[in-house]
């Protein structure tokens, strides 16, 4: 199960190993923006909490640099922040959407979406 907290920075380093496949530090460091860009020894510290939380493991050793791969989908690690979300709202997810609809980011072609996935889980039920 993915850690329920991560923070800002985390989630950029598991978008860069997501991203680019297995890395080194100095490989996802130099993959962020450069504009903000944390200092390596920032990324080695965050790496290293990643793989305490299980988020990520060191895949392979060349020379003196650890390669490092996520070992979270980006489809869990997504997952599990939108059920962290809809716990807020008491599992509710109207509240989001309704938000979603007034702020324009939820577009016809979503809805559009969301109804075929629906509409092919209804007939999975179905199946059963």
């Amino acid at each position: 199960m993915p850690p329920s907290v991560l923070g800002k920075l985390e989630l950029k380093i598991m978008q860069a190993l997501w991203d680019r496949g297995a890395c080194s530090v100095r490989e996802i460091q130099e993959s962020l923006p450069p504009k903000k860009r944390p200092a390596y020894t920032t990324v080695q510290t965050v790496v290293t909490r990643l793989e305490a939380k299980g988020a990520v493991r060191r895949a392979k050793k060349i020379s003196n640099a650890h390669i490092y791969e996520a070992t979270l989908t980006r489809d869990a690690t997504h997952g599990r922040f939108i059920d962290d979300l809809l716990s807020l709202f008491g599992g509710r997810s109207q509240p989001v959407m309704a938000h979603l609809i007034e702020s324009g980011k939820l577009t016809l072609q979503d809805i559009k979406e969301a109804e075929k996935m629906l509409q092919a889980l209804a007939n999975k039920e179905k199946s059963r």
